[in-house]
């Protein structure tokens, strides 16, 4: 955690805040605070700055809050993303999070199993487990908006087009694909298919919608380790 997320729940006072939850355990365990100690904070949505602890008892932590610096900016991306099995889908929502993704679609592919769309894994409380994990990580504050799309052909052709308007519309891709492009801090959509890729029909329907497949080498990679080689090689991150 290099970062402590407030809620507007943990105010007392307009500059004073009490955690008792599993940051405070953090906090006790990893920074052993002390008096006068002060903490990397930074309230959800909002700016960044430093929390000065004036209380410590042994089921919580009093801070005195000031805020004075803005969040990282965000990535100019948005990412459509086959939804992954559960466990994948967790430690990469993490990593998309940590690395300033704020638009996230999860969609359906062939090679996406069914069961996947049941998973307790996207219920709205484990998501946002998620990406808060993935904020505290990079020092962040605002959260990422995810949209589930369960159908791929009615997303691809009545959404995508609008979506991926005037933007770099990228789809990653092994076969018959460009060298991705240069690190670039210009609009992007940028789709990554399931284990195993996406169907040559669903590259095609991305191709008509105005995407453009590219490759990043020979080697073909987990999605949770091509998600992060695709955002370092296409932005200066």
């Amino acid at each position: 955690m290099n970062l402590i997320l407030l809620f507007e729940s943990d105010f007392i006072a307009s500059d004073t805040v009490i955690i008792n939850d599993r940051r405070f355990h953090h906090i006790k365990q990893f920074h052993q605070p002390t008096q006068g100690q002060q903490l990397k904070v930074g309230i959800l949505n909002g700016d960044i700055g430093r929390g000065t602890v004036t209380s410590l008892s042994e089921h919580s932590i009093t801070l005195e809050i000031h805020l004075d610096n803005e969040a990282p900016p965000p990535l100019a991306l948005t990412l459509l993303l086959a939804l992954p099995r559960p466990k994948m889908l967790k430690r990469t929502l993490q990593t998309i999070t940590s690395m300033g993704v704020k638009k996230i679609y999860l969609i359906n592919s062939y090679k996406v199993d069914k069961s996947y769309w049941s998973t307790p894994a996207l219920q709205d409380h484990s998501l946002r487990e998620q990406l808060l994990l993935g904020l505290e990580q990079a020092g962040d504050t605002y959260l990422p908006e995810i949209h589930l799309r369960k159908r791929f052909k009615p997303f691809v052709e009545d959404e995508l087009p609008e979506l991926a308007a005037q933007s770099r519309a990228l789809i990653a891709h092994p076969y018959n694909a460009s060298n991705c492009p240069a690190a670039e801090n210009i609009k992007t959509t940028l789709a990554i298919g399931p284990e195993g890729g996406f169907i040559p029909y669903e590259v095609e329907k991305m191709q008509a919608a105005g995407f453009s497949a590219v490759h990043i080498g020979p080697r073909i990679l987990r999605v949770e380790n091509a998600v992060p080689v695709l955002l370092a090689k296409l932005f200066p991150i």
